[in-house]
């Protein structure tokens, strides 16, 4: 109900109405769409995004012929010597990169109305939306699950009284999933994904 009213408001701003498509209900119901975003730093008032990946997931099975990647030329921040050690991009990386606003645009069309599937999403749904408001004058709409807590949810049924570790190679070694190791935007996406559907899969986990 709250998404439903923000949303109401939110398309009121829309500056295009090639977009409204955005706000429409998605009518497939087994496909989301999950994302991940590299940065220059951990501030989305002041950082930049360098790099989108992004994977489709359909009828329980991650599609990874239908990806999204993109790296990106910072627009307002330079890269950070921490975050280079974090995702190994550096600014001789991104010479030949694609403009934001570019990318956001072929971001959406990507994207669709699908719902959205993240890792600590909220910072990326963040660093995406510093663009496309001012672009389209909206903010992302589209539905998001946060992995972390419906693993926190899950593990709550089991352990109700115990201490829950949230961190990303946690979840992978505790749902028995791989790591690919190398951390990049398309990798942690996919790995996220098979996080997703490792507990959209259990009997005791609804997703709504």
């Amino acid at each position: 109900m709250f998404r439903n009213i923000k949303n109401y408001f939110n398309k009121k701003s829309l500056k295009d109405e090639k977009y409204s498509y955005l706000f429409d209900e998605c009518l497939e119901k087994d496909e989301f769409i999950c994302f991940d975003c590299e940065t220059t730093g951990l501030d989305p008032e002041i950082d930049d995004i360098v790099s989108i990946g992004a994977v489709l997931i359909k009828n329980n099975t991650i599609v990874s012929s239908k990806k999204f990647v993109r790296f990106v030329k910072p627009k307002f921040c330079s890269l950070s010597e921490a975050a280079i050690k974090v995702h190994h991009i550096r600014e001789c990386d991104l010479e030949d990169a694609f403009d934001i606003d570019d990318v956001v645009l072929e971001f959406l069309d990507f994207v669709g109305n699908k719902p959205l599937v993240g890792y600590f999403l909220d910072f990326d749904m963040k660093m995406i939306n510093k663009y496309l408001k001012p672009l389209l004058g909206i903010n992302l709409p589209n539905k998001t699950y946060e992995v972390s807590e419906i693993y926190h949810d899950f593990k709550m049924e089991l352990i109700p009284q115990g201490f829950i570790d949230l961190r990303f190679n946690t979840i992978l070694d505790e749902l028995e999933l791989p790591s690919f190791g190398v951390h990049d935007s398309f990798n942690d996406a996919l790995m996220t994904a098979m996080i997703f559907l490792k507990l959209k899969n259990y009997p005791n986990v609804k997703i709504k």
